[in-house]
């Protein structure tokens, strides 16, 4: 017996990944060696009900780089995405770079921590930094264990929290944007009824 197409195919449909994103203007500085920092919360609504992978978008300028602590918070997912990169041993004012236009995933190339320049202008894709720890202690070589594969399989929907932190005097940060892109698997009725309207179409155009 021959199945009907939309039965062959629903097993995939209900796997198939969908791309959902949002952006968020603020224009607020971080406040200057403050552990009470600025938090921005700001709540999604899609058809993602199983994370993929997460994409965080940062639009930051004037100031020094090295002075941040940033987290990207969702339900029971945790990523360090910033803490006091470009610190070293070394190094300990960490990096000099006063613009931040850059994504933070976990397909980036290189750790944010060590890969940012001691100044300038910064664009790129770049994993987390990962360091969960005192930013007093932050180095480069500290283990990273607070990744952004931490949300995986959650919910998409609900509160995600962007923190943002200026722990050392000197320099003003603002955070001028923050944006989402999340890939994940849908309920399966949204897959199903996408799938359905695929074939309907088709069928239509014979």
């Amino acid at each position: 017996m021959k199945l009907p197409a939309f039965l062959i195919l629903l097993p995939m449909a209900s796997q198939a990944a969908t791309v959902v994103s949002d952006t968020w203007v603020i224009n607020t500085q971080v406040p200057d060696n403050s552990p009470i920092g600025l938090s921005s919360t700001r709540s999604l609504v899609s058809h993602v009900t199983s994370i993929q992978s997460v994409e965080i978008f940062l639009d930051v300028s004037g100031g020094w780089a090295g002075d941040l602590y940033a987290y990207l918070s969702h339900g029971s997912g945790f990523s360090v995405l910033l803490n006091r990169p470009g610190r070293t041993a070394a190094v300990d004012e960490g990096s000099g770079a006063m613009e931040l236009l850059i994504s933070i995933s976990g397909s980036g190339i290189s750790d944010v921590h060590t890969a940012l320049p001691s100044s300038g202008s910064v664009t790129g894709v770049f994993q987390p930094d990962g360091r969960n720890l005192d930013p007093a202690a932050s180095l480069d070589t500290s283990p990273r264990t607070a990744l952004m594969d931490s949300f995986n399989g959650l919910d998409a929907n609900g509160d995600w929290t962007l923190y943002l932190a200026d722990i050392a005097a000197g320099d003003t940060m603002t955070l001028n944007s923050w944006s989402l892109q999340i890939t994940g698997v849908p309920e399966p009725s949204v897959a199903i009824m996408t799938l359905l309207g695929t074939l309907f179409l088709a069928r239509r155009r014979r």
